[in-house]
């Protein structure tokens, strides 16, 4: 096993999502560089969010992580940020998702080690959450950024709600950070017919775990302010247990009882093929359909 290739996802989340000198500039940080590949970048300019992709040696992403927490701490300065998606730092997620080669438990060493880093060179407060959590009340990523970056001042004061890594004081301007070890997650946005956003929470509340709705959906309402319609943001974060189609399904038919239909939906970032197959051998009804029947996965070497 030694001699493998050692392969890590990594899908950091920054609070920025408008000005592209800025988006330009954390991107840097992942390109060109030794033992990574970087895989794929959006922005949303009404979630006001980059999403990165990237893979690589799990030893070269801590490396470029770092400079890219640099980068990100430079040009973004919560105090004057706003959006619909919810965020309590500059770089307000750092996921990792073991691939090839590796495992969980290595996965969870690297998020402890780069949480530690980050926590001592930039004076952040950085929580541990997912499989890295050293505490159950702190698995869920919404629980710890619940309060946001304006409210996270008086939350890290609280004695149960000590950061793992870093200062017991927000950092004023970069604010705090997450890192954690998970599986994959689909980031799956339903677009509806309404600029109601009401409506979109109720439906958001039916369709998540939390609302007692799906087991592995996160989810929550979100306005596009531009496009005059709002969405239902989800993360499904357990596709094999929770399919894309039954999240797009309940949204369906929650929103009938409003008058409102979807419009569209979207991915944020990339999606196992999995994930998709699913879907499409659903809508499709293929009988007896598996992965080696894609042309893709029989060409791969």
């Amino acid at each position: 096993m030694s001699n493998l290739k050692k392969i890590m996802e990594c899908v950091p989340n920054f609070s920025e999502g408008r000005n592209l000198k800025k988006i330009e500039k954390i991107v840097d940080s992942f390109r060109g560089k030794d033992g990574v590949k970087l895989l794929d970048y959006q922005r949303d300019e009404d979630h006001n969010r980059l999403v990165v992709t990237l893979v690589g040696d799990p030893d070269a992403l801590k490396t470029v992580l770092m400079e890219a927490f640099a980068s990100a701490i430079e040009v973004i300065d919560m105090r004057k940020h706003n959006g619909q998606h919810p965020r309590m730092g500059a770089v307000d997620v750092v996921p990792l998702i073991p691939i090839k080669n590796v495992s969980m438990e290595a996965a969870i060493a690297l998020s402890k080690e780069i949480a530690e880093a980050a926590s001592e060179k930039f004076n952040l407060p950085v929580f541990l959450y997912e499989e890295s959590a050293v505490r159950k009340d702190r698995r869920n990523l919404a629980d710890i950024r619940r309060g946001q970056f304006e409210g996270m001042a008086d939350k890290i004061r609280q004695p149960e709600w000590t950061p793992d890594f870093g200062p017991q004081t927000v950092h004023p301007t970069a604010g705090v950070t997450a890192v954690g070890a998970r599986m994959p997650l689909v980031a799956f946005n339903v677009n509806l017919n309404t600029d109601d956003l009401a409506i979109a929470n109720h439906i958001a509340k039916k369709v998540r775990h939390a609302g007692g709705g799906l087991r592995y959906c996160k989810g929550i309402g979100v306005e596009l302010k531009e496009r005059g319609l709002v969405q239902v943001s989800m993360n499904m974060t357990d596709y094999t247990r929770t399919a894309l189609y039954r999240a797009f399904e309940l949204i369906k038919m929650e929103a009938r009882r409003y008058g409102v239909t979807v419009v569209g939906s979207e991915i944020v970032g990339l999606v196992p093929m999995g994930a998709l197959l699913d879907t499409a051998v659903y809508y499709l009804g293929i009988e007896n359909f598996s992965m080696e029947q894609v042309l893709e996965t029989r060409m791969m070497v």
